[in-house]
């Protein structure tokens, strides 16, 4: 009799220490594709020594816990993947005593060279923050930091590219302007055989992991040169890079998000040109004119999506996975500046015809855009990777998770 009553006196302090933070519903469109969810949570002081956020849905059977993740900052709140079946949810957020939930799937780890993502362990993408110098024989001006490479697929295909020989200043995923005008002197920030200014790596400033994502925050500089090759700052960029871990396990997800900011008193002119800034890939070295395509949300595709406008763009190619191709479909968000934004894509017979496959959404590409001093200009993209095929349909899906999430509707009781 006493060992029961230490087992029920045991279990009534959890009950009573669990405390309801927020209950709410959602809507959930037909035939959606999962996708992250953000809910602020309005109450302040819900990260505490010896507890954890618990996320339950609620249904007819009774309450299911799920993962989600805290976020802190000026609007605290969590993340979290909600159900894609269609109809009304309802969720209820507690705090719970005892530590948090498992880590899931997604880890960091960071070296004298990159900080990498891994999920189950294996690489998913690197972030270059120390300088890459070009083969030997190549002049130093092409050495850089602040980029993505290496870059796999699901099935561990790498997907990326630097420093081909055709073009040495090419960096995987990278993002630097081409013409632009700073106190009427004409800056390239592409082309760094020029000589005029390059983008560095300045400093790291957060990290996260959980069950729902992994990823990290950095700053990165667009400085040009004056006399005596002294460093002048243009533009301060704030990449945060993030990836989800996705409940549909062939799939990978990346967020990759800019923030611009000039301290220039006259602010910069970043002049409408074909290619520079948005978000650039140079693909790897596998990819070629017979093996590889590229198609648009508009239905445009390596012959003539070059100069178009489109929400999405599936990029793929022959790859060693047993699906026997790999890829990435690139999201532009409605937000972002001249959305539909603008694409670069090379034509099937570029490089003297062999067909190397470059992408790029350019917000600059028809007309230019001018950085106001102090102010902040914020560009979002979202990366699905992928091994096999990824049809229209689908792709037209993720980009409507991502531009259209659903709306948390508040209860009050």
């Amino acid at each position: 009799m006493k060992r029961i009553l230490f087992l029920v006196f045991a279990v009534v302090p959890v009950l009573l220490d669990a405390q309801e933070m927020l209950r709410f519903s959602l809507e959930t469109a037909p035939a959606g594709s999962p996708a992250p969810l953000f809910v602020p949570v309005p109450q302040a002081g819900f990260s505490r020594d010896g507890q954890r956020l618990a996320l339950f849905v609620v249904s007819p059977q009774g309450e299911k816990e799920i993962p989600c993740q805290a976020e802190g900052g000026h609007i605290p709140g969590i993340w979290f993947f909600p159900s894609d079946k269609e109809g009304r949810r309802e969720y209820v957020l507690r705090m719970l005593p005892g530590p948090g939930v498992s880590q899931g799937a997604l880890s960091l780890k960071r070296d004298d060279q990159a900080t990498v993502i891994l999920r189950m362990g294996k690489p998913l993408l690197a972030y270059n923050h120390a300088e890459v110098f070009p083969p030997e024989g190549v002049d130093a001006l092409f050495r850089r930091s602040a980029f993505i490479h290496p870059l796999f697929s699901p099935g561990g295909e790498p997907l990326t590219r630097i420093q081909p020989p055709d073009h040495y200043h090419h960096y995987g995923i990278w993002n630097p302007w081409t013409k632009t005008t700073v106190n009427g002197r004409e800056i390239d920030f592409w082309n760094l055989a020029k000589g005029e200014g390059t983008v560095k790596f300045a400093g790291y400033l957060d990290a996260a992991r959980g069950p729902v994502f992994a990823g990290f925050s950095l700053l990165q500089e667009h400085v040009y040169f004056g006399e005596r090759k002294r460093e002048h700052l243009a533009i301060s960029e704030i990449w945060n890079i993030r990836a989800w871990d996705y409940p549909r396990g062939k799939l990978a997800v990346i967020d990759l998000t800019s923030t611009l900011n000039t301290p220039l008193v006259g602010g910069i002119m970043l002049e409408a040109y074909r290619y520079g800034g948005g978000i650039g890939f140079r693909a790897t070295e596998k990819w070629h004119r017979e093996n590889s395509s590229v198609l648009t949300s508009e239905g445009k595709v390596r012959a003539d999506a070059d100069g178009t406008n489109g929400r999405w763009c599936i990029v793929e190619g022959e790859s060693a996975v047993p699906e026997g191709r790999s890829g990435i479909l690139f999201l532009s968000h409605p937000s972002n500046r001249m959305h539909p934004e603008p694409m670069r894509v090379w034509p099937p017979d570029a490089n003297n015809g062999r067909g190397d496959l470059f992408f790029e959404f350019c917000p600059i590409r028809h007309e230019g855009w001018k950085l106001n001093p102090l102010e902040n200009y914020t560009l979002r993209y979202r990366l699905v990777l992928f091994d096999g095929l990824m049809t229209p349909r689908e792709a037209e899906k993720h980009w409507q998770a991502f531009a259209n999430p659903p709306i948390a509707v508040l209860k009050n009781e």
